[in-house]
């Protein structure tokens, strides 16, 4: 996947917008190291000094983007919400236009996050210090299930309704919490839980929100 600008919301508290390129990659080294400590050591590992050690950068380099590590860390969970919906997006490309398709695609994003991004399993979207942590007035569930409707309502053509946003709510609720049990002792993630979570899921959204065939 092609490395892409992170974009951050109006709720991420950042001293400076990083606009040229040196910038912006100053601020992703910042990130990297961050999610880096993370695996290494947990959320309490992430440290100023920690971050700009691992960064070879400094704290004042650090403090001109972050004005503390909670930012940091807000930030580094809006990156990841934009790996993942930019998965997501590229995965739409090739799903089959059958009903309901799209959760294989949502589920197989979301598993390769806790695989292969460093930081991930540790953090995942920040609901591991909050509930609302990329979003003072809604839920990081509620913003997940936003972000799929609105590629459900592309790839099978459906209004985005508030009826498709309860069911896909709880379904992301339901599906978070059984991906993140089967990471729990496996770094691979257990098979058996990861397929309980797509047939469950699958057949839960099948079931309330039906999609005719395109």
């Amino acid at each position: 996947m092609s490395e892409t600008p992170t974009t951050f919301s109006e709720n991420t508290e950042l001293r400076t917008i990083p606009v040229q390129r040196r910038s912006a990659d100053r601020m992703n080294a910042l990130l990297d190291a961050a999610a880096l400590l993370i695996d290494e050591e947990g959320i309490d590992g992430v440290t100023t000094t920690a971050v700009a050690y691992r960064s070879r950068s400094s704290v004042g380099v650090l403090y001109r983007y972050f004005p503390n590590i909670d930012s940091l860390l807000k930030a580094l969970a809006q990156r990841n919400m934009q790996r993942y919906l930019e998965m997501v997006a590229e995965g739409s490309d090739r799903t089959p236009d059958i009903p309901w398709s799209s959760w294989d695609n949502t589920l197989d994003s979301y598993v390769h996050m806790f695989r292969h991004e460093p930081g991930f399993r540790g953090l995942r979207f920040g609901d591991i210090i909050s509930d609302r942590f990329l979003d003072s007035e809604q839920s990081n569930n509620t913003v997940i299930a936003r972000a799929f409707a609105e590629q459900v309502s592309e790839t099978h053509r459906i209004p985005v309704t508030q009826d498709l946003l309860f069911h896909l709510e709880v379904g992301v609720t339901m599906g978070s919490a059984i991906i993140h049990r089967a990471f729990m002792y496996d770094t691979t993630g257990e098979k058996r839980f990861i397929e309980h979570a797509r047939e469950f899921i699958g057949n839960y959204l099948r079931t309330y929100v039906p999609i005719s065939p395109s």
